[in-house]
């Protein structure tokens, strides 16, 4: 017989071993890193979430003074709320605003006013007085619901004024121009902020300078073009058309020198424009917005009045830069200088979104709420476990306990595990062919939706039930059995409560699928905009993941946080379903 510790003592056996052990450490850090890749992706996108959805957790609201004149709130006097319900609130409440702000005098100007509150704040104040008659003929101020611009503003979603500072008094000439001033320091207060608006040109002209190399590519490319060609009128015509793009080139150069040469030069005035910076001066009580600016001053529209008086000592007034062009963002500057003075006389704050979780859809995003969509996900996942729980274990129980295996089972088989990954919408095609074209049920409504998701949900049901029943050691049935217990009880009394963990915790992450579905319930027309909180399982309803899909396609940027904080719900949801079925499976677990 060979000696073979030798073998295993060699060199060879030893590099041999050193492999292995390093293909082991590879395969672990390989591991390590996957978890680490895997956490740090999960982390990354709930950090995204929950980053997005903080700013649907709170609401501002503005004080306001709304007179309610009997001869306009409740003529005759009597206090019914039907009577006080007709009255013009949305007037009242404009003219409020008007009141507030007199300045505001333009057709376009007093648009931009009446949208620094919701729209729905004029139906909460006329519910407010309908409920309180004696609030007729009062002065108190109300507090209303401000609007998404306002709320956005006030979270910094559109920027925030930056204070500069100063050190001059400040003069103010008016001009024959109604509203129009001329502004001077006496020392160079304004130099950073016209530095501020020369780097911007110096932006502008790069970007022109961009544009202006894709007109040279394209004149290169139609006199490529135009010398290859040979038939007279097509040469023409691309000739022409480098022309035309040189002629744009040298267009989109020179107003790029211009700027550059306006951003070098050492002092000057600047015009102001919508894609520049915004400069407003804070004087005394009022407001001005500068639309020309030099290293002193400049001219400048008067937003908010500012008085009689023509001077101003530096305590007395400060200017703000606004590095977001008005035109890049949805709040203008006007409503900026209505904003920061309401917040600067505390009448605007600022408090815990409540409606949000207390309320149904709306198209206005300060009015939105999750709670009718997450009544619609009770009802609808109700309707989903109360058929396919019962009909999926009464199914497995059958094909495991009393089917026979023949051609038959085995065809049912196979098509019950080629349902389970059968794409979801062909459900919803099902449901919107049959149940609501053919037997009627109501379109929207948790029962259609219910029958939807019950059928996706079946087979996977039945595949777990199965291999929970599968589970169950055969010395059970054949103890009960040899009791005298028939097929039945030995099924009801004995597999079934000892298969109860796997069913139910595959029965929930079915149903915790089914959560997450959208493109069936689209089909059977559960992505209708729905405002009514459901009361059963045929009124018309919405679902969270329909809501989230429904938000996240609206347009206002207020929107993009309601639709965080919906998938976070939605998140919560599948969260608990998935607690549910680890606490279940370790409630009625068995051990043999």
């Amino acid at each position: 017989m060979a000696d073979l510790s030798a073998h295993h003592g060699s060199k060879a056996s030893a590099d041999r071993l050193k492999k292995r052990k390093a293909a082991q450490w590879r395969l672990q850090a390989y591991g390590i890193a996957a978890i680490f890749l895997a956490g740090l992706a999960l982390a990354t996108l709930l950090s995204t979430v929950l980053k997005q959805a903080s700013g649907a957790l709170s609401e501002s609201y503005v004080s306001l003074e709304v007179p309610l004149p009997p001869e306009e709130v409740d003529p005759e006097g009597t206090g019914d709320p039907t009577e006080i319900g007709r009255a013009d609130f949305g007037g009242l409440v404009k003219d409020a605003l008007k009141e507030r702000f007199p300045s505001a005098t333009s057709r376009s100007d007093r648009r931009e006013l009446y949208d620094i509150v919701s729209s729905g704040a004029t139906f909460e104040l006329r519910d407010r007085v309908m409920s309180d008659p004696s609030l007729i003929g009062g002065t108190e101020p109300f507090t209303l619901l401000a609007s998404d611009v306002t709320d956005l503003y006030m979270k910094g979603d559109f920027g925030r004024l930056q204070s500069q500072p100063h050190a001059g008094t400040l003069g103010i000439i008016r001009t024959e121009e109604e509203d129009t001033v001329m502004v001077s320091s006496s020392a160079n207060d304004f130099a950073q902020a016209l530095g501020t608006v020369k780097g911007e040109l110096l932006e502008q002209a790069a970007f022109q300078r961009r544009q202006a190399g894709l007109q040279e590519r394209g004149v290169e490319a139609f006199e490529s073009r135009a010398a290859s060609a040979t038939d007279a009128d097509q040469k023409a015509q691309l000739e022409a058309e480098a022309v035309s793009r040189a002629t744009e080139r040298d267009r989109l150069l020179a107003i790029a020198e211009d700027l550059e040469r306006r951003a070098s030069e050492a002092g000057g005035t600047e015009a102001l424009a919508d894609s520049a910076p915004s400069i407003l001066l804070k004087v005394g009580t009022g407001w001005i917005k500068l639309t020309e600016l030099n290293t002193q001053g400049g001219i400048g529209n008067i937003v908010v009045p500012i008085g009689d008086t023509e001077e101003f000592a530096p305590d007395d007034w400060g200017y703000y830069i606004h590095e977001l062009p008005e035109n890049a963002r949805k709040v203008s500057d006007k409503q900026v200088v209505w904003i920061e003075t309401l917040r600067n006389a505390g009448e605007l704050e600022t408090v815990f979104n409540t409606r949000f979780f207390t309320s149904g859809d709306s198209r206005e995003p300060e009015l939105a709420g999750i709670w009718g969509a997450a009544v619609g996900t009770f009802w609808t996942m109700l309707v989903t476990f109360a058929l396919a729980f019962p009909i999926g274990v009464l199914a497995a129980i059958y094909l495991e306990e009393f089917a026979p295996k023949n051609k038959l089972t085995d065809f049912i088989e196979v098509n019950i595990n080629n349902l389970a990954a059968v794409p979801s919408i062909v459900f919803g095609l099902l449901g919107l062919a049959v149940f609501l074209n053919f037997f009627g049920v109501p379109r929207s409504s948790p029962l259609a939706g219910g029958i939807v998701l019950a059928l996706m949900t079946l087979p996977t049901i039945i595949i777990a039930s199965r291999a929970s029943i599968r589970a169950v050691p055969p010395s059970i049935r054949d103890a009960a059995l040899g009791l005298g217990a028939s097929r039945l009880q030995t099924s009801f009394h004995h597999v079934f409560p000892l298969a109860m963990p796997g069913i139910l915790t595959g029965t929930i992450i079915g149903m915790a699928q089914a959560l997450g579905e959208t493109a069936p319930l689209i089909m059977i027309g559960m992505v209708a905009f729905i405002v009514d909180i459901p009361t059963g399982i045929t009124d018309s309803a919405t679902v969270l993941p329909v809501q989230v899909f429904r938000w996240s396609d609206f347009p206002e940027r207020a929107f993009e946080a309601r639709t965080g904080a919906a998938i976070c719900v939605l998140l919560l949801f599948l969260v608990v379903m998935n607690a549910l079925a680890v606490f279940l499976r370790k409630r009625f677990e068995r051990r043999w």
